[in-house]
């Protein structure tokens, strides 16, 4: 623990005091970005409870490799990328995608409907928590963080027509939920 003073409303200072183990640091960077670093553990999670776990897993990686992080990049950026992977390692130990089904194209259960008209983003990320689980992260690393299949692929010891398969799988199942929701609100 220091006792040097760090510029707490820099995150140049907030890494430099949690690199010095900081407390007061340490607090400040996790009441900075908790709240969207949660968010970001929802959409893998299947819960609450578990987004609470990874979400502690995430910040004691942080903590622990904050030495490493070089400001090339953004903070916030380089804390995404340690909980997403924190969420696939706890996804590739339960092997949630092995033996997924492959499958060349789901059908489009649209029909030109404007699905999103009417519904909230809250209510899309619930739906999106409950989708099953390689659906989820398909979805959340293609959709949400970017990844390509083949960076999906690799990251989850997979094929990238699972990964495509997955997708597909997710965006017709979300569209399915969708749709019933636009009827139960008529």
């Amino acid at each position: 623990m220091s006792l040097g003073v760090f510029d707490l409303r820099t995150e140049e200072g907030l890494v430099q005091g949690c690199i010095a183990q900081d407390r007061r640091a340490q607090r400040a960077l996790y009441e900075k970005f908790s709240s969207r670093m949660f968010s970001l553990c929802l959409r893998y999670a299947k819960d609450r409870d578990e987004a609470q776990d990874l979400l502690q897993e995430g910040f004691i990686t942080v903590f622990s490799k904050i030495g490493t992080y070089n400001a090339a990049g953004s903070l916030e950026g380089w804390m995404r990328r340690i909980f997403v992977n924190t969420a696939l390692m706890r996804l590739r130990k339960g092997d949630v995608l092995r033996g997924a089904a492959e499958v060349e194209q789901a059908r489009n259960v649209s029909d030109g409907i404007d699905l999103l008209s009417g519904i909230g983003g809250k209510d899309i990320v619930r739906m999106i928590g409950r989708m099953p689980d390689g659906f989820r992260t398909v979805f959340n690393m293609s959709v949400i963080e970017g990844y390509t299949h083949q960076e999906i692929a690799k990251e989850l010891g997979i094929s990238e027509g699972t990964s495509r398969s997955q997708l597909s799988r997710a965006r017709t199942w979300l569209q399915e939920r969708l749709l019933e929701e636009k009827k139960n609100r008529r």
